[in-house]
């Protein structure tokens, strides 16, 4: 079985190596394929990359932001199985030997998600009770818990290609929820499957886009929600109380992070 990694990245210098390493040590019976789609990066990324010229697969280019960057990379890749993981997340050790097994061992399957951890630049872990949260909602997928909220950690995701035929590439439009979008139209094909043990982390700071912008964030996921689920009313009022709960913890916990 083959395993595409797609890395959107731009100007993720500090980073990017950090994540390439926990793509390409992954071990298995499986063929592995990295592909990185840079956004023409001005800082030290394609040194980096470069570096790493026999083991991944990379392009630098403008682009249309990071949901094109990833439809770029999908085109590209070869494998069965897709996972996303942005420039400056990791994977765990043994993470796609994991996924691989799941997904031979549950041949519909079409998709997959796990448990997260959240770091900081230091890789250091933080935010535990909101993994822990997460990890409670996870437990068992349900389409209804998804419309009310996205509690999904994006790095943790892999599918199978042949589900992007399905439901199409990831809608360039959305800035900040093209994952949760995705996962909605994921969800119509069939039901998630779930792994109960950590696979990815990811990196939380003040300048990233979750960490700068999350009110964005949060409302264009409710858009998002409603518009593939408009007759859902009461779950989308639900949603709604979600943004307004979120956003006020989310703006406490700003106010006490350096």
């Amino acid at each position: 079985m083959k395993v595409s990694i797609i890395t959107p990245s731009y100007n993720q210098g500090e980073y990017i190596e950090q994540t390439i390493k926990s793509i390409v040590s992954q071990q298995g019976d499986f063929e592995l394929e990295p592909i990185i789609i840079d956004g023409g990066s001005t800082d030290n990324t394609i040194e980096i990359l470069k570096n790493y010229d026999s083991q991944i697969k990379w392009i630098s280019e403008k682009d249309n932001g990071q949901a094109d960057a990833i439809n770029k990379g999908i085109r590209m890749s070869s494998g069965e199985i897709i996972g996303w993981l942005n420039s400056d997340d990791l994977y765990h050790q043994g993470t796609i030997k994991r996924v691989v097994e799941f997904f031979r061992e549950n041949k519909p399957c079409q998709w997959l998600y796990g448990k997260c951890r959240i770091i900081n630049e230091d890789n250091k872990e933080i935010r535990q009770w909101i993994t822990y949260y997460k990890n409670i909602n996870l437990r068992i997928f349900s389409l209804s818990r998804l419309i009310i909220e996205n509690y999904i950690s994006q790095p943790t995701i892999f599918f199978r290609k042949e589900i992007i035929d399905k439901v199409g590439e990831l809608d360039s439009n959305l800035h900040y929820s093209m994952d949760y979008d995705l996962w909605l139209r994921f969800a119509k094909i069939g039901s998630a499957g779930v792994l109960k043990e950590y696979l990815a982390d990811f990196r939380w700071y003040q300048n990233s886009k979750s960490g700068r912008d999350f009110k964005k964030q949060f409302c264009e996921e409710h858009e998002v929600a409603k518009k593939h689920f408009k007759e859902r009313n009461f779950l989308l009022f639900l949603h709604k109380l979600n943004i307004y709960r979120n956003i006020s913890i989310y703006s406490v916990m700003k106010l006490f992070t350096n």
